[in-house]
């Protein structure tokens, strides 16, 4: 079975025809459990998310803030998996229709088997991955593999990567390309700052890829202004934190649905 590269293609195309950014949105998979990280995928994509990125939890998130940190650590505490992630991926797929896509560090692919965990997630519906930490000059392996099975391979650039950098990068990847709004870990932030304006517009010199921003953003208004110069707003603590902050499971699900919705409408007000 063929992976959904083009329904990301697709989704995101049709968010730019329709002259606003695409909402794009993070949670990790088995958080607070598997079956309430599936729920939350599907009120986030009730709410107005475009894109779902799944995270696969890991021990030592480095390019994640504390928020994410603590929703790993609950994951892992209750025992997820990297079955656990494809069964995610799988059932919010189905039950949404959006392009899925995992967002991991390369150890857990590494040790899993790239061949393995490519074929498993295109039979998952999954659409592709972000790799923060794999090197575009060691991606040849994975890219072969995602290529095979309809993957998309999305890379992250940052404010630091020079304009050399960005072209290696951008030609080397597929999907979109995530640009980190700022220097640091996830989390939210009081303001997005000019460096992703300017990352953005950098970065599209090199490439016809839609490029995607993420960190940093948690309100409405946030989301607007971002929308303004980018092809996608990715949020992923502010709706962690608002699972984290529930009083229960029911209450989470409640808040991270409204505030999909809040920055659905963030993003079309460009």
């Amino acid at each position: 079975m063929s992976g959904n590269i083009e329904l990301l293609n697709t989704t995101l195309a049709a968010a730019k025809a329709a002259d606003r950014a695409a909402l794009i949105a993070y949670l990790p998979a088995g958080f607070p459990t598997v079956d309430g990280g599936i729920e939350a995928v599907k009120a986030v994509v009730a709410g107005g998310a475009d894109v779902v990125e799944v995270g696969l939890p890991h021990s030592d998130p480095v390019l994640d803030g504390p928020v994410i940190q603590t929703a790993d650590d609950i994951a892992l505490r209750g025992g997820v998996r990297i079955a656990d992630v494809m069964r995610t991926v799988r059932e919010a797929y189905e039950a949404t229709g959006v392009p899925i896509l995992v967002m991991t560090y390369w150890n857990p692919i590494d040790r899993y088997g790239v061949e393995r965990f490519t074929a498993e997630l295109a039979e998952a519906g999954g659409a592709g991955c972000i790799l923060p930490d794999l090197p575009v000059q060691e991606s040849e392996l994975w890219r072969e593999h995602a290529d095979k099975h309809g993957l998309a391979t999305v890379f992250v650039v940052a404010p630091s990567s020079q304009d050399a950098r960005l072209a290696t990068i951008t030609a080397a990847g597929s999907g979109f390309v995530y640009a980190a709004s700022l220097m640091g870990v996830t989390g939210t932030r009081a303001s997005v700052g000019a460096q992703a304006q300017d990352l953005v517009g950098r970065t599209r010199a090199t490439t016809d890829l839609p490029v995607c921003v993420g960190l940093g953003v948690s309100n409405a208004a946030q989301a607007a202004e971002v929308a303004g110069f980018a092809d996608g707003v990715i949020v992923g603590s502010a709706f962690v934190k608002a699972m984290l902050d529930a009083p229960d499971e029911a209450a989470g699900l409640a808040a991270v649905r409204s505030l999909a919705g809040e920055l659905a409408e963030g993003v079309r007000k460009r």
